[in-house]
């Protein structure tokens, strides 16, 4: 009996001290893979590609975009709303994500809260945004974005 009671409390201890550890682990991948989907938006974004750009969103009908009064559902019409809104190099300037606080929700799913800003020639748009991500099969999408303008 003190022989099983102290097997037992042995493996509690090790479980304690194996999981936290084990889980800052996985915060840290998740937060790492979610932080390349980002730079490589932001790198496509400013070659001036958008098609590249919209890897980092979930390729399916779910998908939702939200900015000012307007909600977009669904890959394709995000894209389409990107290419009408950004129609030429000068819309787009160059952007640069920053203040990223990257919060895992579970193992296959993470909310990303950030700052954006557009360098243009005229002027400097800027705001935030807030991303839900999901793990899926092809990597870490975008399957909710919800981003704002700051007032000019």
């Amino acid at each position: 009996m003190r022989l099983t009671f102290l097997a037992f409390s042995i493996v509690a201890v090790a479980i304690f001290w194996v999981a936290p550890s084990e889980l800052a682990a996985a915060q840290t991948d998740t937060a790492s893979e979610i932080r390349i989907v980002l730079q490589s938006q932001q790198d496509a974004w400013n070659r001036g590609d958008i098609d590249t750009f919209m890897n980092g969103y979930s390729r399916s009908e779910n998908t939702v975009f939200v900015s000012g009064d307007e909600v977009t559902r669904g890959w394709q019409k995000v894209l389409d709303r990107y290419k009408k809104k950004y129609s030429d190099r000068a819309k787009m300037g160059i952007l640069t994500f920053s203040n990223l606080e990257i919060t895992p929700l579970g193992a296959d799913s993470a909310v990303v809260l950030g700052s954006w800003q557009l360098q243009r020639a005229n002027d400097l748009p800027h705001g935030r945004f807030t991303l839900v991500f999901r793990r899926l099969p092809e990597g870490w999408r975008i399957i909710h974005d919800h981003t704002s303008a700051a007032e000019k």
